[in-house]
């Protein structure tokens, strides 16, 4: 395989994918630089890792991807975490302000509008079951890879899915119009 050919598949893979591990990795950090820089590490880490010098890099499967990017994103919250303690001992407080994430890109204001309430609706349940739903829903997983992802059993992994359905349920009115 020539490198153009690579390189194009590449291109394809995150095209076709890019969208839905971004959505992933604003789940689990607090802005969406931080969403942006997650992706791009973890997509990082994985040419690293699994590049070859003679065969190339070709795309790895998604819930590799998925699990690059949750792994990310805690190493990204554990360095915060410690920067943070450093700034309060030297008593420089850092502040940092709650924000809904704009997990959802929408059109017209009726849609913006119950995406926020679906955001909001989200980062109340817990995050076990907030990370089964998004990779289900927008990751496109099956649940054995959901599995394969948070490293739980599928069983597990379809019982939060069904938790998190029914919290999502009685937290979200009908949309009205």
């Amino acid at each position: 395989m020539t490198n153009d050919n690579l390189s194009n598949d590449w291109k394809r893979w995150f095209h076709d994918n890019g969208t839905r591990l971004l959505l992933f990795a604003r789940s689990k950090t607090n802005n969406e630089q931080d969403a942006q820089d997650v992706l791009q590490e973890a997509i990082l880490r994985l040419w690293r890792s699994y590049s070859n010098k003679t065969n190339g890099f070709s795309p790895p499967q998604l819930p590799l991807a998925f699990t690059a990017i949750r792994n990310t994103a805690i190493d990204l919250a554990r360095k915060t975490n410690r920067r943070q303690k450093r700034e309060q001992n030297s008593d420089q407080v850092f502040r940092k302000s709650e924000q809904v994430l704009n997990w959802f890109e929408s059109s017209s204001i009726v849609e913006k509008e119950r995406a926020d309430e679906i955001a909001i609706a989200l980062k109340k349940i817990p995050e076990k079951f907030r990370d089964v739903v998004t990779l289900k829903i927008w990751g496109e997983l099956t649940f054995l890879e959901i599995s394969k992802t948070l490293k739980i059993p599928a069983n597990t992994a379809a019982s939060r899915y069904r938790y998190a359905l029914e919290a999502l349920r009685k937290t979200l009115k009908p949309n009205q119009h």
